[in-house]
């Protein structure tokens, strides 16, 4: 990744650009806006894409893994409705792009990666920025953090093709979900707790994501 030390005037006047693509796609939430065009995203990539950094793409980040496009992240965010001091699982930390913006918004983040070359790598990365709000865990996603439950608001990264009952349990009442579901293209869904057996499903835009694994992989396989 490149060295989180150096935000020139030239990858800042990149992420206001950027921002301003994000509004004219249709973004209407300045908080998370300003969240992103506070937080350098070329931190979070290979020096490689460092001057690709402020486009409105996905990269490779390893392990066939990639980090989302920047409307990709603030439309999950937006739908997540994140208030302050909010208990937020992320499952597939990925980058930790995500999880920073997240934390930025003034959310208590605990964020699951089940790559461990991922995980080590991204903790490491959040520890240098400061980002003390943003707890990782090498784990599972499916199987969620039952012994932090309930959460407010749980967001999935990765595609799959119905929610798992596991994360629903970990809902709180009046909590949300933002999940992609369905196989080849995948349509985002948000589904909140309305009782202790009750959910309701909302259904937004379509996006791709990768496939939402369970399992581990650990760093030397």
């Amino acid at each position: 990744m490149a060295t989180p030390l150096e935000d020139t005037y030239w990858h800042k006047g990149m992420r206001r650009k950027l921002v301003d693509s994000l509004r004219r796609k249709g973004v209407k939430e300045e908080h998370i806006l300003s969240a992103m065009e506070g937080l350098p995203r070329h931190f979070f990539l290979e020096k490689a894409f460092e001057e690709k950094a402020y486009e409105d793409m996905a990269f490779p980040i390893g392990c066939e893994q990639t980090i989302s496009q920047p409307y990709t992240v603030a439309y999950q965010t937006a739908l997540l409705e994140v208030q302050k001091r909010d208990k937020v699982l992320e499952i597939g930390t990925g980058s930790g792009y995500q999880a920073a913006i997240l934390a930025l918004l003034g959310a208590r983040v605990y964020t699951i990666e089940r790559q461990e070359t991922l995980y080590l790598k991204t903790k490491a990365l959040l520890l240098k920025l400061g980002m003390r709000s943003v707890r990782c865990f090498f784990r599972d996603g499916t199987k969620g953090l039952p012994e932090f439950a309930p959460f407010d608001k749980i967001l999935v990264t990765a595609g799959i093709d119905r929610a798992p009952q596991t994360l629903l349990d970990q809902l709180a009442i009046g909590g949300m979900l933002v999940i992609p579901v369905g196989s080849d293209v995948q349509r985002m869904e948000r589904i909140t707790r309305v009782g202790e057996k009750d959910y309701r499903t909302e259904r937004f835009d379509q996006f791709k994501f990768v496939p939402f694994l369970p399992g581990l992989k650990k760093k030397e396989e």
